[in-house]
Parts: structure tokens; sequence; C-alpha cells
């Protein structure tokens, strides 16, 4: 097949999708955009070919095009707009990852290597399956959302759009996290979450916002 990849993003964030997108294989060519480009091209494994606003000049020669910032309003945007140039936007699945055949994920999401995504699960536009994480049976999560690295979400957990699970917490079964929310590193989930809110510790206790 003959498909090319432009990532826009050349943080570490960016590195490690061209990373997934290599060990996944089938493109032809990789490169990133960064408003950093004069820096750091040269510096890495992939050419850095221009700043990020220059995305639109690219669509005659690359095929798809993925969204590689942290910031998910930034993310979002920008995969609607590489959407409106015509770019095809990929989900991005390492092979030591496990996605179910029932699961369904929307374009620009990417799942890092051996995170799981389960039966029936929902993962919305632009999301983040970060390594080790996990996402169980029957679960929605909503555009921008970051699964951090070793999250754990029971079975039937709704996340809402744009929110944030902190690296190792636990969300019980069930359990509905608003959107725009902040879960704290290794904070146990195990009620309800209002919008907008950031929670921490064990159990989660609210510090902005709350639980419902």
């Amino acid at each position: 097949m003959n498909h090319q990849l432009l990532i826009l993003g050349a943080g570490g964030h960016g590195k490690v999708m061209a990373e997934v997108a290599e060990a996944k294989g089938g493109w032809q060519s990789i490169a990133l955009l960064d408003d950093r480009h004069a820096m750091l091209n040269g510096s890495l494994r992939w050419p850095v070919l221009g700043a990020v606003e220059q995305a639109g000049q690219f669509v005659s020669q690359f095929t798809h095009a993925t969204v590689a910032v942290g910031d998910y309003r930034l993310r979002l945007e920008w995969l609607e707009q590489l959407i409106n140039y015509g770019f095809k936007i990929p989900t991005l699945i390492h092979p030591a990852a496990w996605v179910s055949p029932s699961a369904r994920l929307d374009a620009g999401c990417v799942v890092m290597a051996n995170a799981t995504v389960q039966a029936d699960a929902r993962v919305g536009r632009g999301c983040i399956v970060n390594t080790g994480a996990s996402v169980d049976h029957d679960c929605r999560l909503g555009n921008g959302v970051h699964v951090c690295p070793g999250a754990n979400i029971g079975g039937s957990v709704e996340v809402g759009s744009g929110s944030w699970l902190g690296i190792g917490c636990s969300v019980i079964q069930g359990i509905r996290v608003g959107s725009h929310v902040t879960v704290g590193a290794g904070a146990a989930v195990i009620g309800d979450i209002l919008d907008c809110s950031t929670v921490v510790g064990v159990p989660a206790r609210g510090i902005s916002g709350g639980m419902e």
C-alpha cells in the first residue's frame, strides 16, 4: 500500500505515535510537523518538515495525518482541520495492544503498547489509551479523553469529552466521569464525578468541583 503519514507534533507524544505507526507497519513514509521544526529537523529519526500551520500544504504528499499534542482542545481542532484539508485520519494501534473486534475507535485515536480496549467499548475521536492502560467492556469515552499510562477503567464506565485520567488511577465499574475532568495519578474513583472537576486520592475526593 502506498500510504504516507504526517503527524502534527514532534514532542514526546509525537515520537511515541511515530513509533506506534512504525511498529504496526504499512506506511511508506512518516514525517512530522512542529513549530520548532528549524531546531528539530535532523535530530529525530523522522523528518520535521515545517510548522503545524503548514499542514494543508502537504495534502498532495501524504495520504493520512493525525495529531500528537497533549492539549485535547488543540488535538480535536487540528483533527477537524486535517479532515477539511482532505487527509484520511488513521487510528493507530500498537501491535502489542489488544483491541476487541467489537470495540469501536473513532478517527485519530491511538492505543499504545500493552494497552487493552475490551468488548463493545466505544472510544471517541482523538482519544489516547496510553501504555499499559485498560478500558473494560461497554465503556463510553467521549472525544479527546486521555487514559494515562497504567490507568484502569472498569466495565460500563462513561467518561465525558476532554477528561484526563492520570497515571495509575482506577475507576470502578459503572461510574460516570464528567466532561473536562482531571483524575489525579493513583486516584481510586468509586463515585460519579461532576463536569469540570479535579479529584485526587484514595478514595478520590474533589479539590475543585467534586463528586456527585
